[in-house]
């Protein structure tokens, strides 16, 4: 009898690997969060500065501060999912409680100078919460056989098969280490029961399903969890009166995981396959490095400008990959390859493109404000590194030709009753896709209020996003999606101490 191996086994995967345009999506944006009042005049601080959170938008923004300050963030999160799949609707949530900023400037005065500040600001900022849920339930005529048959066409059965004695998750491991990512599916399919040779011979290299099926229910779940924290060195100083300009260095660090669970049944009767499950995990790990460069200009007493570039952000990871499937039909040691078999590939590396940030503010005195940024990004210039390696250079073709230019708006204002500052933004950010059928605009609306001590100040923001996605079930094979609508709402309490 065969023994059940208890500890992780891995074996590093070459060739085909996992990676695609999905992860560049994924660290290719950041969530709008900051401090409350950054949050609340939704993000428009180009020409402002300021503002702690400010530093992501502009770094001149530091020598904008007249004295030196903390500020400390802590925010409530939900996301909110509501999927329609197959006339199915379905809803998740999550929430959490973090502290999502906090960090401070030194100001140093010197009124016999032209230079008549200088600032040195260090930030932290949550710049993207992976927490997530979504759930996916309905009816489909694309079942996961169409992703087995997509990696098995043109394999040689015989590279799918085990050796004399060979245990069943060596096999699964050595095919990646060896084969790739695409034959170690088209290994899982073919022991899984979903899928079968149309001749038992080493040289058949054709596939057929094992599933019969007119309508398929299918369950599908993504739990992720996991941050993109940036950590923002600044400097910064005043040139006279009217000019500020200033670089910043921004340190990323990554984790994320995400945990994909999908059962199908409904198939004919006749069907020799009559349920799958099938289940995936992906772990990452990483860091990552951008800079920035910017400055303000007072053209009078009321009206301000800004410009700004932030560079390439580039991001080193390391991925390892887990799966589990079974069916009625698999073989009877499938479930030997479980999140236990570990699949650990080589460190990659992500170019997400520079961004081009203009800004204009008009200031009312001491009564209030009006603030708005525009951001340019062309996204078709993002880039899975080496560009050498063959997968590579298919993928950064589709991503050249599948992505586009984000153009952002910022609008933001602020009004004040004497120490009450009263709050109010928005936000439109377009499609990172050329074709927006895939991801869709989003919007988004704050508001918020803030009370002055004197000493310190108390600021509350409120802020919700929408957008509309295409949830692809799978990378490969079908083009199963779900309709997603998904609402991010943040609430944010931020307090500034002033010294």
């Amino acid at each position: 009898m065969k023994v059940a191996i208890t500890f992780i086994m891995g074996l590093v995967c070459m060739g085909l690997s996992a990676q695609n345009i999905n992860d560049v999506l994924r660290y290719g944006g950041e969530d709008l969060q900051g401090t409350a009042r950054f949050q609340a005049m939704g993000g428009a601080f180009g020409a402002l500065g300021g503002d702690m959170s400010s530093l992501n938008i502009n770094p001149a923004g530091s020598a904008v501060f007249n004295y030196s300050q903390f500020t400390i963030t802590g925010s409530n999160y939900n996301r909110l999912n509501e999927a329609t799949y197959g006339n199915t609707f379905t809803g998740t949530d999550v929430n959490n409680l973090e502290i999502n900023q906090a960090g401070g400037v030194f100001v140093f005065k010197s009124p016999n100078s032209a230079w008549k500040k200088l600032a040195l600001g260090l930030n932290y900022d949550l710049a993207q919460n992976f927490d997530d849920d979504i759930f996916i339930n309905g009816t489909t005529t694309e079942g996961i056989d169409n992703y087995f048959l997509n990696f098995a066409q043109g394999v040689p059965f015989g590279s799918l098969t085990l050796a004399p004695n060979e245990f069943i998750e060596d096999a699964y491991l050595d095919i990646g280490e060896l084969q790739g990512f695409g034959d170690q599916q088209a290994f899982l399919g073919y022991f899984g029961g979903v899928i079968n040779p149309v001749d038992e011979t080493d040289g058949n290299t054709s596939y057929v399903s094992n599933a019969s099926y007119n309508n398929l229910t299918q369950n599908y779940r993504q739990l992720s969890t996991g941050f993109n924290s940036k950590f923002t060195a600044n400097f910064s100083g005043q040139y006279q009166d009217n000019l500020y300009i200033g670089a910043s260095l921004n340190f990323h660090s990554i984790f994320y995981q995400r945990t994909t669970l999908l059962e199908e049944s409904g198939f004919n009767p006749s069907s020799p396959v009559q349920n799958i499950r099938f289940d995936n995990f992906l772990n990452t790990e990483g860091d990552g490095f951008s800079f920035s460069l910017g400055a303000i200009a007072k053209l009078n007493e009321n009206i301000r400008i800004g410009g700004s570039y932030q560079s390439p952000t580039w991001y080193r990871l390391l991925d390892d990959t887990s799966q589990r499937i079974n069916s009625n039909e698999a073989d009877t040691d499938i479930n030997f390859i479980d999140f236990d078999i570990v699949n650990l590939f080589e460190e990659y590396r992500i170019q997400i493109p520079s961004k081009l940030t203009g800004s204009v503010a008009v200031v009312f005195g001491k009564s209030g404000l009006i603030s708005f940024d525009y951001s340019y990004q062309d996204m078709s210039n993002a880039e899975l590194r080496p560009v050498n390696d063959p997968v590579f250079i298919q993928e950064n073709d589709f991503i050249a030709n599948q992505l586009g230019v984000v153009n952002t708006f910022r609008l933001g204002g602020e009004y004040r009753i004497e120490r009450f500052s009263l709050r109010g933004g928005y936000r439109l950010e377009q499609s990172p896709f050329a074709n927006t059928d895939r991801i869709g605009e989003l919007t988004g609306y704050s508001a918020g209020l803030g009370y002055d001590f004197g000493g310190s100040r108390l600021d509350l923001a409120y802020g919700r996003t929408n957008r509309e996605v295409n949830q692809l079930l799978f990378d490969s094979g079908a083009t199963n999606a779900a309709t997603v609508n998904r609402q991010l709402t943040n609430i944010n309490l931020s307090y500034t101490l002033k010294f």
